[in-house]
């Protein structure tokens, strides 16, 4: 056993250990309608944005839905309603580095950059419980859902 992250002991890891890959990414110049498409085909709640090889937001089904009570249609863009310069990590960082980002910053998934800066991945609350501790993922989720 080896860091410790919210009174929590776990083996250390790295997060290209366990994010999910390969990413589903789509351009800020898509559509509500081909977003909806991405995610019900992948089975997934959220997709980063990518202009120009650069994560430039995430637009997650919650997005959508409020984007879509504001008036929005199916070919609005993505671009007008997705959430920029979202929290992230590295692909090298230790899996509770990334976990306490996920705390701070209050979300649930975190695209994760290279050393080159371009997406290699998305770790997922997810993916820290099934691969590497359920209390852990428990106490960020906890830390998520905490009223600021």
């Amino acid at each position: 056993m080896g860091n410790a992250a919210c009174g929590v002991s776990f083996p250390a890891m790295k997060v290209r250990e366990i994010m999910s890959r390969p990413v589903v990414a789509i351009s800020p110049w898509g559509s509500i309608r081909t977003a909806l498409g991405l995610m019900r085909e992948n089975d997934i709640g959220a997709l980063p944005v990518v202009g120009e090889d650069i994560l430039v937001g995430i637009v997650t089904d919650r997005d959508i839905a409020f984007a879509l009570a504001r008036d929005a249609t199916r070919d609005t863009l993505v671009c007008t309603f997705m959430t920029r310069h979202p929290a992230s990590c590295r692909a090298d960082e230790e899996v509770a580095r990334a976990a306490e980002i996920m705390g701070d910053r209050q979300v649930r998934r975190l695209p994760v950059l290279d050393r080159d800066d371009r997406l290699a991945g998305v770790l997922s609350l997810g993916d820290i419980a099934e691969r590497v501790s359920e209390e852990l993922a428990g106490q960020t989720l906890g830390e998520i859902c905490e009223r600021r």
